[in-house]
């Protein structure tokens, strides 16, 4: 009876990481076809794998300790690094972010630490400090804390050269832009005037002349926090263990999916 528990458990686990049927009618169209029409031995189902890699950056676990039942851990490795080499999970990302509700936008950014295995090789955006190797996300997210925009960095970047960049993959007119005292620029300041947004970000402590701040408003940014907050529920994510930048973007970029079909 006892080892009977053990193995539901076992199996309970991995259903509950996987992607639920109406999740996948989603997705399934905008991923590549398994029938390439070449011969050979047919390719691993789409849903497999990706319900592989959703295991993945749900558990944190190496490559080599996936459950054989998503099939051989190369194999979904390689459909992993193919999909993000040819832009499918982008695709899937920006398609999905169309629904982005853009009346607020909440822009920060939050630290990752760098587990020892990620080290080795060209930086791959980990930077080092002294609380060690760490790399960062920045992030933007609309009206109701739905991913918007993704990019990473080195740990120790500050947050502010990264405003710009994220807001200029984003169409801002008639957006209020929300963002925490960190990020007061006169440079940002202008830009998301110029753009047609309205900036809802207090003056820094200390400052000279002290803007009109809507606090009512700046509360909504606590989405972004949020946002932050699911993501590291992926201990894939919460934790970097992966060498190349493209690869842990890639996690980000199937949690940020995730998310969105929720």
């Amino acid at each position: 009876m006892y080892l009977k528990d053990i193995i539901r458990g076992v199996f309970t686990m991995l259903r509950r990481y996987e992607l639920t049927d109406e999740e996948w009618l989603r997705i399934e169209p905008l991923l590549p076809p398994e029938n390439t029409g070449k011969q050979g031995r047919p390719r691993k189902d789409n849903r497999i794998i990706m319900n592989g890699i959703v295991w993945l950056a749900r558990s944190g676990a190496p490559w080599c300790d996936l459950p054989e039942r998503y099939g051989s851990w190369k194999t979904v490795y390689s459909r992993f690094r193919k999909w993000i080499d040819d832009g499918i999970l982008d695709n899937i990302f920006r398609i999905l972010s169309l629904e982005a509700e853009l009346e607020e936008l909440s822009i920060d950014a939050s630290i990752i630490q760098a587990h020892q295995h990620s080290a080795g090789g060209p930086s791959n955006e980990i930077g080092h400090s002294r609380g060690g190797a760490s790399t960062k996300i920045h992030a933007a997210v609309d009206a109701y804390g739905y991913p918007v925009y993704l990019m990473i960095s080195e740990g120790q970047r500050n947050d502010i050269n990264y405003a710009i960049p994220l807001l200029d993959q984003i169409e801002i007119n008639g957006s209020n832009v929300l963002a925490d005292r960190g990020y007061d620029s006169n440079k940002l300041l202008d830009y998301v005037y110029a753009r047609g947004g309205e900036p809802t970000i207090p003056s820094r402590k200390g400052a000279k002349f002290e803007r009109h701040c809507d606090w009512w408003l700046y509360k909504e940014r606590h989405l972004v926090e949020k946002y932050f907050l699911k993501l590291k529920a992926f201990r894939r994510i919460a934790t970097r263990y992966d060498k190349l930048a493209a690869t842990y973007l890639g996690f980000i970029c199937i949690a940020s999916i995730l998310i969105w079909l929720k």
